[in-house]
């Protein structure tokens, strides 16, 4: 599996919290519904996090001295503050919404030619 991505399974073990501890923080909106990524595997589907954005979120949930409550609303406050541009990308099964200043590049790849279509797009808006 890609490097890049961390397992449901992985994440909590890593963390020592349980599946519930992790949907909770869900429900609060402490973790986006967006970085919940589902994947198929050999053994059916498994849900996937981007390290880059999962582990620090975690450490910062973990690692508070105040309430989840207080640190749901500094979230909540600061993504309002912030543009809200989102990509999103469909296929005939599922639906996959990211915040654009979250990407890291978006790739349209044909055979050996790889165009990172987010440079375009930054580029044209400057």
């Amino acid at each position: 599996m890609d490097s890049e991505l961390i397992s449901k399974k992985d994440l909590l073990q890593q963390f020592g919290i349980s599946y519930g501890a992790l949907y909770r923080y869900k429900r609060m909106g402490l973790i986006p519904e967006e970085w919940f990524l589902r994947r198929s595997t050999p053994t059916g589907q498994e849900t996937f996090f981007y390290r880059s954005q999962i582990l620090p979120r975690m450490e910062q949930i973990l690692g508070r001295g105040a309430s989840l409550e207080d640190l749901a609303e500094e979230l909540h406050q600061t993504r309002q503050r912030q543009p809200q541009l989102r990509l999103v990308v469909r296929d005939r099964y599922s639906t996959h919404s990211f915040f654009v200043d979250e990407l890291e590049s978006v790739l349209l790849i044909d055979g050996d030619t790889q165009t990172d279509l987010l440079e375009q797009w930054k580029g044209a808006t400057r």
